[in-house]
């Protein structure tokens, strides 16, 4: 789409719709995950559990579709199958249930890693002077940190 003129070159573009679509692959895979412990969830930590994760999985989906949005403003089609979020997502889906506490750690570690991919999206964003692209990546790499961070202290 050459015809779009916001202010970055096409190359910047596409280089940041890339880095948002696999951190839209990525929060979508969390969220299923989050939302499958959220249903599954069993034990004397259930209440607990179950509300948090109701809890994440529901701005998961806020920042699912903000992220898609964002790549669509940049010209670009943002990925909606399961195929294609698993050629772009670093994350696994969990396929059993494990306990509430390897439950929580699971996903500590799944929002430590995209906290670890924003980081190496950001400068890119930065760099092409997208504050747009840059500002959503940096309010999501506050999340994830936060949310690893009071999940990690709850195992």
């Amino acid at each position: 789409m050459s015809d779009i003129n916001i202010g970055l070159t096409e190359n910047a573009r596409q280089n940041i719709a890339h880095s948002l679509s696999r951190l839209l692959a990525d929060s979508y895979t969390l969220y299923l995950k989050t939302q499958n412990f959220h249903w599954n969830v069993t034990g004397p930590r259930f209440q607990e559990v179950h509300a948090l994760t109701e809890m994440h999985y529901t701005d998961l989906a806020a920042a699912i579709d903000a992220i898609a949005e964002r790549i669509r403003a940049l010209g670009e089609f943002a990925p909606g199958s399961y195929s294609s979020y698993q050629k772009l997502a670093s994350l696994k889906e969990e396929s059993g249930v494990p306990a509430a506490n390897e439950m929580l750690a699971v996903l500590a570690k799944d929002h430590e890693q995209i906290a670890r991919n924003i980081r190496e999206a950001l400068p890119a964003a930065q760099e092409a002077t997208d504050e747009s692209s840059a500002s959503l990546l940096s309010d999501r790499l506050s999340v994830h940190e936060k949310t690893a961070w009071m999940l990690r202290s709850m195992v």
